[in-house]
């Protein structure tokens, strides 16, 4: 007999749609394009050849609809792993529960889910407008550990070496890595996005190493960071949602890829504010590949 899941842990709303996102399961494409900004979810949506709905509630914003024949689930998340941790369990849900029993489908449903962002590059060779594909990411949020079997999908090696390299110093807070998909790493990367290790930090100012009136715990974070080297791969950038994405969906079956646009170079200590035509390139080339 299949387990029922309770109300309480399974919020279903009045009209039928889950919780957070407010969608239905018949809305959900298995190929969805995830964004930070609800207002990008328009800014995508206009290059869609044909449009079947929209929902839109509170920073969750979606779009569901057909480019060049492939049919897309385009929605936005809000900023940090914690919103990952809402967006992509309700997606899954959407996907592979049977909303009318409560209960797990029988036949498993696998999606395909493209982040692209917006980041800090860390590297000399990813300058401001670079595109990055984040080959594995590395979560400073600590969301993943809440999950049972956890470490089935993280790379324990990485974790270790961060751990060392780092001489980390946040107290109760360990990083963890998890790879991205390797398929879909090939399918979206190809030959010209640069591939590193992505950096998902819990906190824009001093978890990414900025100072502003607050000290930092440990001042040469950042410059560690920079240095960091393993089996030849090199941290390159920072954003703030990566790791649960591919995280979680590593737990789930799903395959999940994070992709950025260089906007603001740490090292370089410069910064482009005007970025959202080289974001909606990124998202153009996501769309073509996806």
């Amino acid at each position: 007999m299949r387990t029922v899941i309770p109300p309480s842990e399974l919020i279903i709303n009045a009209d039928g749609s889950i919780f957070h996102l407010h969608l239905k399961p018949e809305q959900v494409a298995d190929k969805i394009v995830l964004v930070g900004d609800p207002g990008r979810v328009t800014s995508m949506a206009a290059l869609l050849d044909s449009r079947e709905c929209e929902v839109w509630n509170r920073e969750f914003h979606s779009v569901t609809g057909r480019y060049k024949g492939k049919r897309l689930t385009l929605v936005s998340h809000g900023i940090g792993c914690d919103n990952i941790d809402i967006v992509l369990n309700e997606l899954d849900a959407l996907a592979n529960i049977d909303f009318e029993t409560r209960t797990v489908r029988p036949r498993f449903r696998q999606l395909t889910l493209v982040r692209v962002g917006t980041s800090g590059g860390l590297q000399p060779f990813v300058p401001v407008g670079t595109f990055v594909a984040a080959e594995e990411s590395i979560g400073f949020d600590g969301v993943l550990y809440f999950y049972s079997d956890s470490e089935r999908v993280r790379d324990l090696p990485l974790e270790s070496e961060l751990i060392r390299q780092l001489d980390w110093k946040p107290a109760g807070l360990k990083p963890y890595a998890v790879a991205s998909d390797a398929s879909l790493l090939e399918q979206i990367a190809c030959n010209d996005l640069v591939r590193g290790l992505t950096i998902a930090a819990n906190g824009f100012y001093g978890p990414q190493g900025r100072e502003l009136r607050l000290p930092l715990a440990d001042p040469e974070l950042n410059g560690k960071i920079e240095a960091f080297e393993y089996r030849g791969k090199r941290i390159t950038n920072f954003e703030m949602e990566s790791s649960a994405l591919a995280g979680l969906s590593r737990l789930m079956g799903h395959r999940a890829l994070t992709v950025c646009c260089i906007i603001a170079g740490r090292v370089q200590l410069n910064v482009e504010v005007e970025y959202a035509d080289g974001v909606m390139e990124l998202v153009r080339r996501v769309f073509e590949r996806i």
